[in-house]
């Protein structure tokens, strides 16, 4: 059984839908750009470090993660961002429009 169609009168947006600068926007609007990604743990990866860089390209990004492939091996990583911490690119990033 197919529910009826309703229409919903309302208020219409008087402004347009603008993304958001959260990091996962940006991460992917720069989807496939080189660069080097900075993580942090609570608890260590290593005997004594508890940090990880990646150096390689995001593939996707999500609310709460970012896949990563790595460029000398080819690895993938699922990062969740609450580790996150930075990241470095040696060309200009995509952003989002700042006129008003």
């Amino acid at each position: 059984m197919v529910p009826p169609q309703t229409n919903v009168q309302g208020n219409a947006p008087t402004t347009p839908f603008r993304e958001q600068s959260y990091i996962e926007n940006i991460l992917r609007l720069n989807r496939g750009k080189p660069g080097v990604f900075h993580f942090s743990f609570e608890h260590a990866v290593e005997a004594g470090k508890n940090t990880k860089s990646v150096t390689g390209m995001v593939e996707a990004a999500g609310r709460d993660h970012v896949i990563l492939s790595e460029a000398n091996t080819g690895r993938r990583y699922l990062f969740p961002m609450i580790y996150f911490d930075y990241a470095e690119f040696p060309e200009e990033l995509n952003y989002f429009d700042q006129t008003p």
